[in-house]
């Protein structure tokens, strides 16, 4: 390949790289484009995870044997059966050497290849009906992060030392563009996380909401969300100061994360002062209560606070049709105020006290009448 082929097909890479959403589709950019500039047939991206002392391969693309899947969900390989990863990289660079890549055959290495470390390589390339491959250790912030491995057919040109030396200068552009991916992949996930508890926050409660409502019109997936206010917030507030009442909230948090653990893929969130909430998607609405009372038991023995009013709405239930996140919200919201009312120590859930429901009502009345309602609710007292 002539230098301006290389130079277009770097900037291919970076350019495909940059325009991913998200880092699964950063890493296929990687692969992908990686495997086009070395006009190799097959190609993968491995992280050397050092806690578990493993290379484990992120993505596949290109021309896959069996049993090799895009995203794989598990497959590794301990990183003695490749060395060189830890060993060779690490002795090169104590010498002032840097991260080469070389290239191996299915016959052995080929030149400027690793001798002692080809077994578990040419087996592969054997097994898989490959001819020769190049692997690219992969550094970032001055560490091994993985490698970068493109193979051709057998029968194909086996790799030479230019194409190594090729290799080299796509694993580093590959090694910024995982870096760009993994900073603004925290910035996504900052936007969408409460920054006191750890938890989702209303952006991503909205987003994720509407998302299931949309569902639920599709197929009727059943959507529940639980609304919750915890109580006594600002009486540790003025009388032990913010700093216990930031405490109280963590612990809460702690307590609704558990509690939506009961619930496969529920997603617990603050949704700011003293408001929380859970958002179930698929669990049938006697689970999501069975958890929301599991939730009002944990934080009635919380050594702060004076426990928590919940209020449930389901599509499971008798509400009427729910065609928008907006109209759910309004059940919950209006069955947590109902909660706080009438300072029930387990969760009011809208739609269960018949065909007049008051939750139902109050939430599908006109926001000035609600408002009046709400008032009125906040005054009962049992």
């Amino acid at each position: 390949m002539g230098e301006d082929k290389r130079l277009a097909a770097v900037v291919a890479l970076a350019q495909g790289m940059a325009a991913a959403h998200g880092t699964r589709e950063a890493w296929r950019a990687a692969a992908a484009g990686a495997c086009r500039a070395l006009g190799g047939s097959f190609a993968a991206l491995s992280v050397w995870e050092r806690d578990l002392g493993r290379l484990r391969v992120l993505v596949n693309v290109g021309e896959r044997a069996a049993g090799e899947q895009e995203f794989p969900d598990d497959e590794s390989y301990p990183v003695h059966q490749f060395p060189e990863i830890t060993e060779f990289l690490h002795e090169r660079w104590a010498g002032g050497g840097g991260p080469n890549a070389w290239v191996e055959t299915a016959e052995g290495p080929a030149a400027g290849g690793r001798p002692g470390y080809v077994h578990q390589r040419v087996a592969a390339l054997r097994r898989r009906r490959r001819g020769c491959c190049v692997v690219a250790p992969i550094v970032l912030n001055g560490r091994a992060w993985g490698e970068l491995y493109v193979a051709r057919r057998a029968g194909d040109p086996v790799f030479g030392p230019g194409d190594a030396d090729f290799a080299t200068v796509l694993a580093a552009v590959v090694a910024a563009g995982i870096a760009q991916a993994e900073r603004l992949e925290e910035v996504r996930r900052l936007a969408y996380t409460d920054a006191l508890t750890g938890l989702a926050n209303r952006r991503a409660v909205d987003a994720r909401l509407d998302e299931a409502i949309e569902r639920h019109r599709a197929d009727g997936t059943v959507v529940s969300l639980v609304v919750c206010d915890l109580n006594g917030l600002k009486h540790v507030n003025d009388t032990r100061g913010h700093a216990v009442g930031d405490r109280l909230l963590e612990r809460f948090g702690s307590v609704l994360s558990l509690c939506g653990a009961m619930l496969p893929g529920a997603l617990a969130a603050r949704l700011g002062g003293d408001e929380f909430c859970l958002l179930a998607v698929g669990p049938s609405a006697d689970e999501v209560v069975k958890a929301a009372r599991e939730l009002c038991r944990r934080a009635a023995e919380l050594e702060l606070g004076e426990g928590v009013a919940c209020g449930v709405a389901s599509t499971d239930d008798p509400i009427g049709p729910v065609g928008s996140a907006r109209r759910l919200f309004r059940l919950a919201d209006a069955a947590q105020y109902r909660a706080k009312a009438v300072r029930a120590a387990e969760p009011v859930v809208a739609g269960r006290e018949g065909p007049d429901d008051p939750v139902v009502r109050m939430a599908d009345e006109p926001s000035g009448e609600r408002t009046a309602e709400r008032r009125r609710f906040r005054g009962r007292r049992v």
